[in-house]
């Protein structure tokens, strides 16, 4: 298996609180941990208001399927609804190289 990583950058709808954001994303670990495919996630977010939600995962199937649930579990709707949809864009990378 490869290892790959998922990053998805997008803004929040104008008007969002960007800590009740951090805390929607965080709920969300019981379903990402349920997957059984994430390696490890780290959510930030840049002076201009651009936030990227990195994910590791074991595959780049593993990434696939998650993604494809994600809508229809209760857990991610405040989370999903913060952020403005036409900014988002989804990417995946094989992972050559982690160091922690």
């Amino acid at each position: 298996m490869t290892t790959t990583a998922e990053i998805v950058t997008f803004r929040l709808l104008p008007g969002s609180d960007p800590h009740a954001f951090a805390k929607a994303a965080a709920d969300m670990e019981p379903f990402l941990q349920e997957t059984g495919g994430m390696i490890s996630r780290h959510l930030s977010v840049d002076d201009d208001g651009l936030w990227t939600d990195h994910i590791l995962w074991t595959s780049l199937e593993a990434a696939k399927s998650a993604a494809a649930q994600i809508r229809q579990h209760p857990a991610a709707e405040p989370f999903v609804k913060m952020i403005d949809g036409p900014s988002a864009s989804m990417r995946h990378a094989q992972v050559h190289l982690q160091q922690e």
